[in-house]
């Protein structure tokens, strides 16, 4: 099975939905995970023995690290708990990869509006001035 084949890619899909169901409704018991956590996007190797799961946690970077210990921690129970809903020939081991995208792109989103605020901000003094200007002119 070729890696961007249409196979891998709904293989890929389905072990994100269900690795998001098994993290989103607790079924870890874990206190270190984070409830704001959301799986961002799996690659499955082509021969499936191995996965990499790509996370986004939304809080500071101890929250972040927290999560990251207790996903690696409970692997072995995430992957158990994957073979039963998954039916694939093999289970892959699952390696947790801190994804930054997510909050990288709410970032730029508040600087983006900051931007935008500010311009308007001149742009609306600019025509307080004009219409100070042509009162002053009549």
């Amino acid at each position: 099975m070729r890696k961007n084949s249409i196979k891998n890619t709904r293989i890929n899909g389905e072990v994100q939905r269900e690795l998001s169901m098994l993290i989103s409704r607790g079924e870890i018991k874990d206190p270190r995970i984070n409830p704001m956590t959301s799986v961002v996007a799996v690659e499955v190797a082509p021969d499936l023995k191995h996965a990499k799961v790509y996370i986004s946690v939304l809080g500071d970077e101890e929250s972040r690290k927290a999560t990251l210990a207790g996903l690696r921690s409970a692997a072995p129970f995430i992957r158990g708990q994957l073979a039963r809903s998954i039916n694939l020939r093999n289970t892959p081991e699952l390696t947790f990869i801190m994804d930054q995208s997510i909050e990288y792109g709410v970032n730029m989103s508040k600087l983006i509006d900051e931007v935008n605020h500010v311009s308007a901000d001149k742009a609306e003094e600019g025509n307080n001035e004009e219409d100070l200007q042509n009162g002053a002119d009549e």
